[in-house]
């Protein structure tokens, strides 16, 4: 589709909707009865520009945009989609359909890295409803309102935002209790607004949670940040929809008050960045005095070319973005469908790395958002007579952990940081050592470390 044919109305389709949408009826039964089993489970949502313009139907199941917004039969175990499928279609069952479902979902570890049991923060002996402060420098905020996104990744590690199961949710209706937290908090200089994706709200509702960062009394928040994942599946967003100048003129609101609004842009594929309105896009954001960094996870099955991660890079780059991370998909979901060895990911990313110049070469990966912090895996190499994985931390718990290089056995199947064991015949990693009174859980000041002591100090194997 052309610009000229622009402006699209956005319309999004859903398990109840997507029937209706005219490449339906190009899938194969299987396909279609794939999609209304495992999206019981899992939520799916896409719309019709991920559907007119970023998949190629004469490619699927294998292009990967349908295999990024389209669930899969082998998401589940066969049994579990045996049994499910036999609940969905046949007897149509909707209690049993729910206890399945529900059973399925909690052992697909809902909420990795320790989101509910330790990231949580506490403001006057109360948790924060819609925080997370993991890192001493940044919070997380998700507000309400933008607890949707304009189409689901299958992959994504945030699915129990979107399944209906509220205990597992993080939301905000107001940001009040956001200024309050920061304003005992000077230490934090980064607030990052997350979901969902806040960019699926419209701006006057967008600009309610920011403006209020922008007061004197938060002088000591440097930066903050958006994530989104619109600039590749709805670039309409900054373009053509009806307040997408307010948009940027909020973004300018932002810079002119002193602080660096970061778009933290979730792009998995070049081909999400291809399209004209998604490099106008691109152009837009940045020319407004906004940065753009662009993060994805590698994921089996969508983008393990390291020519695609190249074109990415390198596209981003001419148009004023800066590539950020390359994640390692994370332990959670329909994981085993999507992982990939570490040794892969380290030799995918090292492939693309080597081809780019080094304006491109900001890009970090591949690493790990694992429970102690973020693992960045530097090499393999031979020490010692030892095949081992070069580690560091880019980020940690304890900041006393940040770039301290360790190592781990090579193991040609690991897929996760729990999968490791430690080289050199040491017993443990050094991190796995640190009591709890060490860990440094921010946001949990006013808790001793009598009342934080039954939480599970690392949980490595449980939580990765």
């Amino acid at each position: 589709m052309s610009d000229d044919a622009l402006p699209m109305k956005f319309k999004p389709y859903t398990r109840q909707t997507i029937t209706q949408a005219p490449q339906w009826q190009r899938l194969p039964t299987e396909l279609r009865e794939a999609v209304q089993v495992i999206s019981r489970v899992l939520p799916f949502r896409t719309n019709q520009y991920v559907m007119d313009e970023l998949i190629d139907w004469n490619d699927v199941p294998n292009d990967p945009i349908y295999r990024l917004t389209f669930p899969h039969q082998d998401m589940l175990s066969p049994p579990e989609y045996a049994h499910l499928r036999d609940l969905v279609l046949v007897k149509k069952d909707e209690a049993a359909i729910e206890a399945a479902v529900r059973t399925i979902r909690m052992r697909m570890n809902p909420h990795p890295a320790g989101q509910m049991t330790h990231n949580v923060p506490f403001m006057n002996g109360q948790p924060v409803s819609g925080l997370q402060h993991k890192y001493k420098e940044t919070v997380l905020f998700f507000p309400s309102s933008g607890q949707t996104c304009h189409a689901y990744c299958t992959f994504c590690f945030r699915w129990p935002q979107f399944v209906g199961m509220d205990e597992l949710k993080f939301d905000a209706r107001e940001s009040d209790e956001l200024v309050a937290y920061l304003k005992q908090h000077p230490e934090v200089t980064d607030v990052l607004i997350t979901g969902g994706d806040p960019l699926i709200m419209n701006t006057r509702s967008l600009a309610g949670y920011i403006e209020p960062l922008l007061a004197p009394e938060l002088s000591h928040i440097k930066n903050i940040r958006i994530g989104t994942k619109s600039v590749a599946y709805w670039p309409q967003r900054f373009v053509t929809d009806k307040d997408s100048d307010d948009l940027l003129r909020l973004f300018e609101k932002v810079v002119a008050a002193g602080k660096n609004l970061a778009l933290m842009g979730h792009y998995n594929h070049p081909a999400e960045l291809r399209p004209a309105i998604a490099q106008r896009a691109v152009k837009r954001i940045v020319s407004s005095g906004a940065t753009l960094r662009m993060q994805a996870p590698l994921i089996r099955h969508i983008n393990e070319d390291p020519k695609g991660w190249a074109e990415l890079w390198t596209t981003g780059v001419r148009l004023g973005a800066i590539p950020y991370y390359m994640f390692v998909e994370r332990d959670t979901g329909p994981s085993h469908y999507f992982q990939l060895p570490l040794a892969k990911a380290y030799e995918i990313f090292q492939a693309a790395y080597q081809t780019v110049s080094g304006l491109a070469r900001t890009v970090r990966g591949p690493s790990m958002s694992a429970f102690p912090g973020k693992v960045v895996i530097d090499g393999i190499v031979d020490i010692a007579g030892e095949k081992v994985f070069a580690l560091q931390f880019l980020q940690a718990r304890n900041p006393d952990w940040v770039r301290r290089p360790f190592y781990a056995k090579f193991d040609p199947n690991a897929t996760w940081l729990h999968d490791l064991k430690p080289a050199f015949g040491a017993k443990k990693f050094f991190f796995e050592e640190d009591s709890v009174a060490h860990i440094a859980v921010v946001g949990h000041s006013e808790r001793t470390h009598a009342d934080a002591a039954p939480r599970p100090a690392l949980a490595l194997a449980a939580n990765g």
